[in-house]
Order: C-alpha cells, then structure tokens, then sequence
C-alpha cells in the first residue's frame, strides 16, 4: 500500500508541475516549452520516489544520477533548439483543432497528458528506486545500456545540428555520421536509454515496470517520433526519398546501396 501512495505522490508533483508550464504558456501564448518540460517530468518523478524511501538505496542513487543526466541534457537541448517567441508546427496544428477555447483546453490536451505520460513511463524508475534487492549483474547491463543510448542520443543531436547550422545544408538530408545507419539515430538513442532503466528494474525484482519501455517505445515509433516526422518531411526534402530506400529507419544498419 505505500508504494501505492509513493506513486500517487508522484502524479500529484507531476500534475503540480504541468499546471506551472499552463501557467507560463497563457503568458507566452505559446506551448512549445512543454518538450524542454517532457524529460524534467521524469527527474521530479524520481526526486519525489527518492525521497519517499526510508533507506535510499545504492541502486536508487544510480538511476538518480542516470535520470538527470539524461533530463538535463535533453532539457537544455529542446530548450535552445526551441528558442524564441514562435510555436512549433505541431503545437500550431492542434491549437487550431482545438479551437475555441484552446488556451483552456490545453491543461490537459497538453500538459496534463504529458504528465499522466511521464508518470506511466517513469515506472521503471519507480521500480528500481523503491527495491532493496542487491545489486546485480543485470543492473550492470542496464546501467550501460542507459549510457551508451545516452552518448549515442548525444552524438545524434550534435551532428544534427552542425549539418543544420550550415546554410549550404538548406533542403538536404544528413546522411553521415551515425545518420548513415540510421534515419532516427537519437531516438534509437532514447529506445536504448528507457530499455536500460527497465533492466535496472528487472534487477530490482519489477519486472512489470515493462510498460515503461513498451510506451516510451510506442510514443517514439507511433506518435511523437519516426511516424509524425517523415509524415511530412518528404514534401520538405525530396531527397528524403533516396535516404529512406537506403537507410534503416530506426535500428541501425549497414546502407543498403554502398
């Protein structure tokens, strides 16, 4: 019954949270600051679960560390890739769908869904925080599967944004560097990362936090992530076409014409 109670604590930092970032975007008019918000959800999940034990683990110490690299990092990207008084593409589109009284609506069309997102998905690290099990071999494989996603994301995002801060690049497609094996070579990057917290999990004795990887999983390849992207970025870049016949889409691989 308390872990009950831990994790309902938790939906109601999350809900406290996202009602902040409705709050800020009547200010702004503007809602794109919910993506710099999204991987924050995840680090104030895990402060509350953490301060909910009695006796903080070793393990749970480790995901602490791990969840804020990963949500810093990602945070401060989105936050200066986003930048500015414009709202992105996906966010105009559902404001206009959404009509009237989207200002409104958006508490939970925006942010309340993610918040009620992040808690679902932050139940591997609910998991592995609350255990007291040893530590194990398996927390070693997730332990580096979590750091490789993470550098890999890292790597990804990087050489993104170089290719794009070129205006020679202008219309092109990155075909280099890890997006030689990859069309989505970041999101890969976070599938392995939430792959790994479920591993620490699974060490610590949860294994059905599996739903946790299951829909950060879903979201990257069906919602948020491969689908909503290339749902448009043909018309954008035509040579997106030739990529996509020689590139893998998500899991990397050698290209298919060399």
């Amino acid at each position: 019954m308390a872990d009950v109670y831990n994790y309902l604590n938790c939906l109601w930092a999350l809900f406290i949270f996202a009602a902040f970032g409705w709050a800020i975007s009547l200010i702004r008019n503007n809602v794109t600051h919910v993506d710099s918000m999204w991987s924050l959800f995840f680090l104030l999940a895990a402060i509350v679960s953490v301060l909910q034990q009695t006796v903080i683990s070793n393990r749970a110490m480790i995901v602490l560390a791990l969840v804020s690299l990963w949500a810093l990092r990602l945070c401060i990207y989105l936050t200066w890739r986003n930048w500015g008084p414009h709202e992105d593409s996906r966010y105009i589109k559902i404001r206009q769908n959404n009509q009237p009284n989207f200002r409104l609506k958006s508490i939970y069309i925006i942010f309340g869904l993610q918040a009620v997102l992040a808690w679902v998905g932050a139940s591997s690290l609910f998991g592995a925080i609350g255990s007291s099990i040893a530590l194990n071999i398996i927390d070693t494989v997730g332990i580096t599967l979590v750091i490789v996603g993470l550098f890999w994301e890292t790597i990804a995002d990087w050489q993104l944004s170089y290719f794009k801060s070129n205006q020679n690049n202008k219309g092109k497609v990155l075909d280099t560097g890890l997006w030689r094996y990859s069309r989505h070579p970041n999101y890969f990057g976070e599938f392995t990362v939430w792959w790994g917290f479920y591993c620490i999990a699974l060490a610590a004795g949860a294994w059905w936090t599996v739903i946790s990887p299951l829909l950060m999983t879903i979201l990257l390849l069906k919602v948020s992530g491969v689908s909503l992207l290339e749902s448009t970025i043909i018309e954008r870049r035509p040579a997106y076409v030739e990529y996509i016949k020689n590139t893998n889409a998500f899991f990397p691989g050698a290209p298919k014409k060399l």
